[in-house]
């Protein structure tokens, strides 16, 4: 194999592993929105992790492309329609609960510091 060939492969392969590696992630994450109890979630994600690797061993770069979208349609069809979202962040039920004050309220941060004249 020539130096640019070998590059390209690498290249590619490393590519692989991190599409794989955010799927993984994110189909974890998923699956934790489907379980209602912790319980649930450690047998759901064993056989999750045994799915992923089952193909662990796979050399051909157009069949690990292959079995990456195969993966990546299926955890599209298996998404959570109402994913758990943390409170306080973007779209949270805690995200900007406390609107920020209209123009012209003063804040003051030295309660019971103020100048007593």
């Amino acid at each position: 194999m020539s130096a640019v060939s070998t590059a390209g492969y690498l290249a590619r392969r490393a590519a692989q592993k991190e599409r794989v590696r955010i799927l993984y992630r994110r189909a974890l994450k998923n699956t934790l929105n489907w379980a209602v109890h912790r319980h649930l979630f450690y047998s759901d994600a064993s056989d999750l992790r045994e799915r992923f690797e089952a193909n662990k061993h796979v050399e051909d770069l157009d069949t690990i492309d292959r079995l990456i979208a195969d993966a990546e349609e299926s955890y599209n069809m298996w998404r959570h329609p109402d994913p758990y979202i943390v409170p306080w962040a973007p779209g949270g039920s805690k995200f900007h609960r406390n609107p920020t004050p209209p123009s012209g309220i003063e804040i003051v941060y030295d309660y019971g510091k103020e100048d007593n004249d």
